[in-house]
């Protein structure tokens, strides 16, 4: 007897580097609630994908239980060919593709998310910002990461934006585990 047993979803398939000539970076708009359904066929077909997890805890009952969702509800980041976009498109999972107009600083922008998850970072939705204050994190777990500030008078939290999306997760950090990169005015 078959089990539908779901696949365990993993975070990253392949790599955050930019593309090959017949490949592209694309973002796919998943239907409602299949952005690990599109990961797991992506796995499947050896297609390269990114989808951002964090843990969630609910309690029922007395019981905790522990679950991974998506970051970003209703996207998953993929690097492939005109043919394998085409193999995403029949598994039923995809919205539709958008494309990647700065591919350098999309990737920029999911480097520091992963590396933030491979630190442990727990994340939480924030305001995407408009305009901010660039900062790097010089001191304690999530050294090495760069983001935002809303205000530099007192940080408590770094933002990492995805610009493409214009959503935004936060981290929490120390004032002086921060130093200014610089000033940054987006129109």
């Amino acid at each position: 007897m078959a089990t539908n047993k779901p696949v365990e979803v993993k975070e990253l398939f392949g790599d955050l580097n930019p593309a090959a000539d017949d490949q592209k970076w694309l973002v796919v708009r998943t239907k409602p609630r299949r952005e690990k359904k599109l990961a797991g066929y992506a796995f499947k077909a050896s297609i390269n994908y990114y989808l951002p997890l964090a843990d969630s805890i609910r309690v029922y009952q007395k019981r905790k239980i522990i679950f991974t969702k998506p970051l970003f509800p209703g996207y998953v980041f993929v690097k492939c060919s005109y043919e394998e976009r085409r193999t995403l498109t029949i598994t039923g999972h995809t919205a539709h593709f958008l494309n990647v107009i700065n591919e350098a600083e999309l990737l920029e922008e999911l480097q520091q998310i992963y590396k933030g998850t491979q630190k442990g970072a727990e994340f939480r939705n924030a305001k995407f910002l408009e305009s901010g204050t660039k900062v790097l994190i010089t001191a304690g777990p999530f050294k090495g990461l760069t983001g935002y500030v809303e205000n530099q008078k007192d940080i408590t939290e770094v933002i990492l934006q995805v610009n493409m999306l214009r959503q935004a997760v936060a981290v929490t950090v120390k004032s002086n585990q921060v130093k200014v990169i610089r000033d940054v005015e987006e129109d």
